[in-house]
């Protein structure tokens, strides 16, 4: 007889596995109207503290960046549209994003009801860089967004990536007198610019 509670539960379980295979249990479907995709994603991501711009390629994508962040000294970029003025590829470790004023990434699909966007190390290139850079500006295409985190995690393919996230918004907290400050473990702004994989 088990004499400690832990062994009592491992015994528990053991005694009650199933001896026949069971089926997982199937998500249901939800439909949601999506002819609002895009306005409702920016509705949520403003929410979230962060912005969302239009452009129409890589040009207008450079100049607004340089709008939204002109005193930025280092630009560290993992897209090619925008080729910043340190490459995402060239950093070998994690510490030499210490000095980034701006982060730039490409999310995979964005999602409407939260204002989240998905990222993983492939789109990251080094994962520090969605965290430790001051500032960051996501490019994303306006035909990849979802309605919701049903139609999400069918996107998300855990199995090809040994990392991802859904980041929505600028680092936040509120723990402190209830007053939410951004940047305080991440990124003090995100700006995000709907600019299509067919600009390139």
């Amino acid at each position: 007889m088990p004499n400690n509670s832990r062994e009592q539960i491992l015994s528990g379980v053991r005694a009650n596995i199933p001896r026949e295979p069971v089926e997982r249990p199937q998500i249901p479907v939800f439909r949601r109207a999506d002819a609002h995709l895009k306005s409702t994603f920016e509705k949520h991501l403003q929410e979230a503290g962060g912005a969302a711009h239009d452009v129409e390629n890589r040009t207008e994508a450079q100049a607004k960046l340089a709008s939204l962040h002109p005193t930025a000294q280092v630009i560290c970029s993992a897209v090619p549209e925008i080729p910043g003025t340190r490459r995402a590829e060239a950093i070998r470790d994690p510490h030499e994003l210490a000095d980034v004023d701006v982060g730039v990434v490409r999310a995979q699909f964005g999602v409407a009801e939260s204002g989240a966007v998905w990222l993983t190390q492939e789109d990251l290139i080094v994962n520090g860089l969605g965290f430790l850079s001051q500032h960051l500006v996501v490019l994303l295409d306006p035909n990849e967004i979802v309605a919701d985190m049903h139609d999400a995690y069918a996107r998300v393919r855990l199995d090809r990536t040994a990392y991802g996230c859904f980041m929505m918004g600028p680092s936040a907290t509120g723990d402190i007198e209830a007053t939410l400050v951004h940047g305080a473990q991440g990124a003090r702004s995100l700006n995000l610019l709907f600019l299509s994989r067919s600009s390139l």
